[in-house]
């Protein structure tokens, strides 16, 4: 058949398609494909308007900064790739034709369009030379939105299968990640829409199902096989943060009162949205194993007006987190107070440090936070070197008797009285002795630890009850049980040998722990060490009580910043509403099995998940398993968990989350939440890494990225298994690679022979008990430009402070008359180019310029003008808006400032290349060459 190219308009082609025995006809400058044959477009009535029109991010103005020619044009598009342009500068702006970048269909290219789509206009790495300018110079424009260009979009929808339950599916948009940068704004959206079919729900309710922040999936249109999961290659599980604190504004968690509890009689769930009523409204069925069960006597009388109720008022049955108050039948013994024993070093370096001082002084002053509603809370200081020294404080005197125990291998308590003290009733000598700790031990000169025989003094006073063990320590354990040896190797750093480093060196903490998870202990771990301490072996006692690892490496309150951030992070832990004595178990609708799970707990029984104290905002996740073909339209996850509050009642907060069921493999990749995806493969590296070898867990977490491009190549494009120009992703999972790439780049699992054990195995326990919410910034930091940010940035609105528009992570946005906001979470860097005119420093930091500047961990001054103001309220903004207890420092970088700050402060620009690290734009040509490589032998 002959070509019917000759017939065709300008600029288009036509390609034969085998598979279907059609043309295919491309416009080449779009990549848009079609089926029906083209027609010529009317005739332009502009003179010198471009062939095609361009998109509204094309304008151009002299002032903005364009990236290096060649290594990025290609990746961001042509011309000014990032859309952005500087308003305001009473220049006028300058309409251009532009080069519209090359869009392609994903395997249906045109022929030469790869190659003609690397040609585009080069550009300079620099702005045209100007004087830098200041954001309160007169004239200076503000910093612009940042519009990535548009990625190419084919619309697979008509090709491959629908979920046909009635429901509007999800709408595929396919992108191609190699003209697609990284829009950080994408993080922060909700996950794709839960769509379930109708009638699924027996409530309108919006909270009927769970908010991501408690419970969220990482695909939210569940595959009916096995066979389709393993086909997306995307791995299915749970991301759980039971306790998430609840900010200002948010709805509580309804409580039930009436202590009227339906559960299923075979599978044990409890009633929720989505069950059904049969019947007349006399029995439910059950929505995971369709068991018919009787609706409870009382779930329609109102015991509070002694009178019928509403069924359909009940919470349980409009909000998806709900909390029942539980009868006796849910408890072994009746709910205990809560308890807190104290572990403080005192040994040389502990009071030398400030540390003992510092957090003397933060018990005393959060007293009255510490939970004790119902005046049962009970409190115990237990100091310890290589000693340990009690103190007994009969209630109702203001004085305390120090008690020591010098025989550390045999550890027995001194009185049996008056070691464990009400907090109300002995509140004044508490806070005399608190008062007194750090004179006492100012002149101790003994250096040593006896951390172990303190934990086993600590679980003796409080075993019989159970509660929470809080350690301070600053040096090595070294005397008595669970002593550790300097296992500091710099010779090993970077090798296969580095995981042996990552490990528990003494089994003592391990079989401690357990013993503590038996006994409904938890311990938090508070570490100061200047020297190596030891932190993966310290952080077992934590992880298997449910408890968490603080870490503050090189402590000394002598620099304020030191002793406020401690001061904060324990004045929280302190204040912190905790659930004792608690379990957590997870159902899911028959055909789906927990598989493995993560997190800081001990698994009693093959998922019965023991918890001696849950802290808030602590996150788990679980790894789900299809046994058996879903039938049902939808899938529904509970979780459970059964707790005492600190103010001693016994409760149980349940947490459904249901999802739909899909035959459709569009449908999958559509429903994926790459946050989720992200936090699992996170808890999944770490695990591995302790289990093989770091760099397994590195080869793990690239080789399943490489398993879904490829499979979404195969399933989801017309390329199937032959090679391609481009690298398609579904839009939803668009900033995967990135999450990736910066988990890969992460102290936690980073390849590097620089990066000390007790960093890298802090980094990980981060990993392993961050919220999504707080673990994504950790992993994709958030990079902010003050000096040109926009007029209402650092100001308060509808929702609090604005912060700026962020930035992606490359150096290529730094400028050298700059003022930068790198965070984490964790560390916030306040980057300040070596140009920075005198005005900009006198205004942030109240010095007269560049050269006198500092860089360093700092507080900064808030001063009597407006741009001050906004660059502090953006700070605090950082240090508050997420969840947990930390509160990052804040260090000034200077650009030519010392050079181990400097590339700390840009590893958290992830976009970049670093050592062996390779930059984004690598990544990805790696990522293309591993897909194309894959399917080709």
């Amino acid at each position: 058949m002959a070509s019917p190219s000759q017939q065709l308009p300008p600029g288009w082609t036509a390609e034969w398609d085998p598979a279907s025995q059609r043309y295919l006809f491309i416009q080449a400058s779009t990549g848009r494909s079609q089926w029906e044959v083209p027609t010529p477009a009317p005739a332009q009535s502009i003179d010198h308007a471009p062939s095609v029109s361009p998109p509204p991010y094309a304008t151009h103005h002299g002032k903005r900064r364009q990236y290096a020619a060649g290594q990025t044009q290609v990746y961001y598009g042509a011309g000014d790739a990032l859309g952005d342009q500087y308003g305001g500068l009473g220049v006028p702006q300058q309409q251009q034709p532009a080069a519209t970048a090359q869009l392609f269909t994903p395997g249906l290219a045109a022929e030469g369009g790869f190659a003609g789509q690397q040609q585009v206009p080069q550009a300079s790495y620099y702005a045209p030379q100007q004087e830098p300018q200041y954001i309160n110079a007169p004239g200076f424009g503000q910093e612009p939105t940042y519009h990535p260009p548009n990625a190419p979009i084919h619309h697979l929808t008509d090709q491959f299968g629908q979920m046909g339950m009635g429901q509007k599916p999800l709408h595929l948009t396919t992108t191609n990640l190699l003209t697609s940068p990284p829009d950080p704004r994408e993080l922060v959206r909700p996950p794709p829409e839960i769509r379930l079919p109708a009638n699924a729900c027996i409530t309108t309710s919006p909270y009927a199902n769970a908010d991501p922040s408690y419970q969220r999936c990482t695909i939210n249109a569940i595959p009916t096989t096995s066979s389709m999961l393993n086909k997306s290659k995307i791995p299915l599980g749970l991301v759980i943060t039971p306790y998430r604190t609840l900010k200002e504004g948010e709805p509580p968690v309804p409580v039930v009162t009436d202590t009227v509890i339906a559960r299923c009689r075979r599978c044990r769930t409890y009633i929720n949205p989505y069950v059904q009523f049969i019947d007349n409204g006399n029995r439910w069925r059950c929505c995971m194993c369709s068991m018919s069960n009787e609706v409870p006597q009382l779930f329609d009388w109102d015991q509070i007006r002694n009178q019928p109720g509403d069924r359909w008022a009940r919470d349980e049955l409009n909000h998806s987190v709900v909390e029942f108050v539980a009868p006796t039948e849910y408890m072994v013994r009746p709910p205990q107070p809560a308890v807190y024993v104290i572990l403080i070093d005192v040994s040389h370096t502990a009071v030398q440090s400030g540390m003992v001082a510092t957090a003397t002084r933060t018990i005393l002053e959060n007293l009255d936070r510490i939970p004790n509603e119902d005046e049962r809370t009970k409190v115990a200081i237990i100091a310890y070197d290589i000693s340990l020294y009690f103190f007994s404080m009969p209630p109702g005197t203001t004085e305390s008797t120090m008690l020591v125990v010098s025989d550390v291998d045999d550890v027995f308590l001194p009185k049996p009285t008056d070691l464990l003290i009400n907090l109300t009733e002995a509140r004044q000598s508490l806070e005399s002795l608190l008062g007194r700790i750090n004179d006492m031990f100012q002149d101790n000169h003994t250096v040593g630890s006896a951390m172990g025989p303190a934990l086993q003094a600590g679980f003796k006073l409080m075993a019989p009850i159970g509660g929470k063990i809080m350690v301070l320590s600053s040096s090595l354990p070294n005397v008595g049980a669970g002593s550790l040896k300097n296992r500091e190797d710099l010779k090993i750093l970077g090798t296969s040998k580095e995981s042996g480093l990552l490990q528990a060196a003494s089994p003592f903490y391990k079989t401690f722990a357990i013993e503590c998870s038996r006994a409904q202990v938890s311990v938090d771990m508070f570490l100061f060490s200047a020297a190596y301490q030891d932190v993966a072996s310290l952080a077992c006692l934590p992880h298997y009580t449910s408890g968490q690892t603080y870490f503050y490496p090189a402590f000394n309150a002598a620099r304020s910043e030191d002793a406020i951030k401690f001061a904060h992070e324990f004045g929280e832990v302190l204040a912190m509403p905790i659930m004792l004595e608690a379990v957590m178990r997870v159902r899911a609708s028959k055909g789906l099995r927990m598989a493995s799970f993560h997190g800081n707990f001990f698994v009693r029984s093959t998922d019965l998940l023991a918890m001696p104290a849950v802290p808030t905002d602590q996150s788990y996740a679980i790894e789900i398993q299809i046994e058996d073909t879903l039938t049902q339209p939808f899938v529904v996850m509970q979780t459970a968990v059964l707790h005492t509050t600190c103010h001693g009642e016994r409760r149980i907060r349940v947490i459904t989350l249901a999802l739909p069921t899909t035959s459709s493999l569009t449908e999958v990749f559509a429903s994926a939440d790459q946050v989720a995806i992200a936090t699992l493969l996170a808890n999944k590296a770490v695990e591995r890494s302790l289990t093989h070898k770091l760099e397994d867990a590195r080869d793990a977490v690239h080789q399943r990225l490489v398993e879904i491009l490829s499979s979404y190549k195969s399933s989801m494009t017309s390329a199937g298994a032959g090679a391609n120009a481009q690298l398609a992703i579904s839009e939803n999972l668009r900033m995967l690679p990135v999450l990736v790439l910066g988990l890969l780049k992460n102290v936690g699992i980073r390849q590097s022979a620089q990066i000390p054990p007790d960093l890298r195995a802090y980094a990980q326990a981060l990993l392993t008990t961050l919220p999504s919410q707080t673990l994504i910034p950790y992993i994709h930091p958030t990079f902010f430009s003050l000096h040109n940010m926009q007029p209402e940035a650092g100001t308060v609105g509808e929702q609090g402070v604005i912060l700026p528009t962020p930035l992606p992570l490359t150096s290529e946005r730094l400028e050298r008359h700059g003022l930068y906001l790198i965070e984490d979470g964790q560390t916030i860097f306040l980057w300040i180019g070596r140009d920075a005119v005198p005005q900009l420093v006198m205004d942030v930091f109240n010095l007269p310029n560049y050269e006198v500047l500092r860089g360093g961990k700092t507080t900064l001054p808030v001063l009597d003008n407006d741009f001050s103001r906004r660059v502090n309220a953006i700070i605090q903004k950082t240090r508050e808006m997420r969840r947990g207890v930390y509160y990052p420092h804040l260090y000034v970088v200077k650009e030519d400032g010392e050079p181990p700050l400097r590339l700390w402060a840009l590893s958290c620009l992830i976009q970049d290349r670093a050592d062996v690290l390779p930059s984004y734009q690598q990544f990805i040509g790696q990522l293309k060459d591993k897909v194309n490589g894959a399917n080709n032998y």
